[in-house]
C-alpha cells in the first residue's frame, strides 16, 4: 500500500474527498448570496449585443469563467485534466493545473500535465505552492512551466492546509521575496492564489508592493481543504485541530471586496457553483470567476459532454445576467448597481485617508 505521505496517493486522496459532500464548510458561506444585483427592467440592448468575452494574461476568453485548479500526479488526473483542457479550449475559457509539486518531486508524473496537445490555444495556469517554489532556482520553475506550456504560474498559498496536513510544511517565511524574485526574472505573470482561505486587504497590499498584479482569492465558503485533511488526518492532535479550524478563512465575496480598488486583477474563486455566483463576484470587482468542485462533480456525473451541459449553462447564465443588468460589456457588470447584505457590508475596508 501506498505510504500515506506519498504525494500520488495524496492527490488520490483528495480528488475522492473533493468529490464527496462532507468536505464543504460547516458553518461558514461564500456570502456570494448577500450580493444583490438591481434589475434593469430597459437595458436597452439585443441579447447579440452582449459580449461577454475578456482579455486576462494576455489571451482573449470568450467568457470571464475558468475551470479552477484541481489535481495533476495521477492517471485519473490525467484523464481529468486533457478532457477539461480539451473543454476550456473549445469553449473559449481557461484551466488552471494542480500544483505541479509532483512532477517536480517525481518526473515521470509530468505527463499527467500536460494537455497541450488537446487543447493547443486555451489559457493554461501553472501551480506551485509557495514552500516549493521559495526552495527551487527561477530556472527550474521555468523548466515546470515550459514543460506544460503554462501561459502564467499560480504560487498557491496554504497555511491553514499545510498545519494539519500530514508531513505538512511549517515554514512559510520568505514568500514576498519568493514574488518579487519571479516577478522580476519569471517570463510569463505570476498569480497569488490562496486555497480556500482567502485574501486579505493587507496581504494584498503586499502582494501589490511586491510586484503582483494578479490575484487568485480562493475564499472560503466551498471546499475546506482543512476539512479534507480533517478525513486523511492519521494523529488525533491533528485531527482535533482540523475540527476546530475547519471553517477558517475570508469568505469569497469578502475577500474580492477587501482587494477591490488595490490596483490587483482579481480572480474570484472559492465555493463558486453556478454562472450566477460568477456574475455577483464579477459585480464586486473580480475579473473572472473559477469553478472547480461543481465542474468535478459534472465531470465524474457525466463525463466530458455533462462538463461542458454544466458550463455552457454557467456562460449562458453570465450573459443573461449581463443583459438583465443593462451590461454590455464584462466591464459595464463590474460597475452595475447591487446591494449588500448585512454580513458582506461588515467586510468592506474602511476608507483609505
Amino acid at each position: 500500500m501506498a505510504d500515506r505521505f506519498d504525494i500520488s496517493q495524496r492527490k488520490k486522496d483528495h480528488l475522492a474527498l473533493c468529490a464527496g459532500d462532507n468536505v464543504g464548510f460547516r458553518d461558514k458561506s461564500t456570502l456570494l448570496e448577500q450580493v444583490h444585483l438591481v434589475h434593469n427592467a430597459l437595458p436597452e440592448l439585443h441579447a447579440d449585443q452582449v459580449d461577454t468575452s475578456i482579455d486576462l494574461l494576455g489571451k482573449t476568453l470568450r467568457a470571464p469563467v475558468i475551470i479552477a485548479a484541481m489535481t495533476g500526479g495521477t492517471a485519473e488526473a490525467a484523464a481529468i485534466n486533457q478532457d477539461l483542457a480539451e473543454l476550456a479550449d473549445e469553449l473559449g475559457l481557461a484551466i488552471g493545473l494542480g500544483s505541479q509539486r509532483a512532477m517536480h518531486v517525481r518526473p515521470e508524473t509530468a505527463w499527467t500535465f500536460k494537455v497541450r496537445q488537446r487543447a493547443p490555444r486555451v489559457l493554461l495556469l501553472g501551480n506551485l505552492g509557495l514552500v516549493q517554489a521559495r526552495a527551487m532556482s527561477t530556472a527550474e520553475i521555468q523548466d515546470l512551466c515550459g514543460q506544460v506550456g503554462a501561459d502564467a504560474l499560480c504560487i498557491h498559498l496554504n497555511p491553514a492546509m499545510e498545519i494539519v496536513q500530514p508531513g505538512g510544511d511549517r515554514d512559510f517565511s520568505g514568500g514576498l521575496d519568493l514574488f518579487r524574485r519571479l516577478v522580476e526574472e519569471l517570463p510569463i505573470p505570476i498569480i497569488a492564489k490562496e486555497t480556500g482561505c482567502g485574501l486579505s486587504r493587507g496581504v494584498g497590499r503586499r502582494l501589490h508592493a511586491a510586484g503582483v498584479r494578479h490575484v487568485d482569492v480562493s475564499g472560503a465558503g466551498g471546499t475546506s481543504w482543512v476539512a479534507v485533511e480533517a478525513h486523511r488526518a492519521v494523529d488525533e492532535d491533528a485531527r482535533a485541530l482540523a475540527e476546530e479550524l475547519w471553517d477558517w478563512g475570508i469568505p469569497t465575496a469578502a475577500s474580492v471586496l477587501q482587494l477591490h480598488g488595490l490596483g490587483l486583477r482579481i480572480i474570484a474563486t472559492g465555493g463558486m457553483r453556478s454562472g450566477y455566483d460568477v456574475a455577483r463576484a464579477i459585480a464586486l470587482g473580480a475579473s473572472a470567476g473559477g469553478l472547480a468542485a461543481a465542474v468535478l462533480k459534472a465531470y465524474r456525473a457525466g463525463g466530458a459532454p455533462g462538463a461542458r451541459a454544466f458550463l455552457q449553462q454557467v456562460m449562458l447564465t453570465v450573459r443573461s445576467i449581463m443583459l438583465l443588468t443593462g451590461a454590455r460589456t464584462v466591464a459595464d457588470l463590474q460597475r452595475a448597481p447591487r446591494t449588500l447584505g448585512p454580513d458582506l457590508l461588515r467586510w468592506t475596508p474602511e476608507p483609505e485617508l
